[in-house]
């Protein structure tokens, strides 16, 4: 009888398929799960309140500066053109809570007109930020 003699290049093969296709499928899981914050583009100075709290589910964000520039989606919009936009974003991304970060020198009518604009494109859950 002869016998075969093994060498240490036939105990080495390790099929590296199953791992590569769990990485992938968590790969995908995380991206399919991931929550995209649409950010408004600019810090503005907001102002103080003593009962402000930090809304979770928020993921539009709105930012009015004191020179009356409208942020959103860190673009510099008209401030006429604010629902065409938001019904942009809402068809990339469906919500039904908006955040608007106005700045404590705005001017109050501005940020009124952008409210009414983002009612406008359906969003009824409307915040002013504010430092708390």
């Amino acid at each position: 009888m002869a016998r075969k003699v093994r060498t240490e290049e036939d105990d080495a093969e390790l099929d590296m398929t199953p791992m590569l296709d769990v990485v992938f499928i968590m790969l995908i899981f995380f991206i399919v799960t991931t929550v995209f914050v649409k950010e408004a583009g600019v810090e503005v100075n907001k102002p103080d309140a003593s009962q402000a709290f930090l809304h979770k589910n928020a993921n539009i964000f709105i930012a009015i500066t004191e020179d009356g520039d409208v942020w959103l989606d860190k673009r510099l919009v008209d401030s006429d053109s604010v629902l065409v936009n938001m019904e942009r974003l809402l068809k990339e991304q469906p919500t039904d809570y908006v955040i608007i970060q106005a700045d404590i020198k705005s001017k109050h009518g501005l940020v009124v007109e952008v409210m009414d604009q983002v009612k406008a494109a359906g969003i009824d859950r409307i915040s002013v930020a504010a430092r708390g």
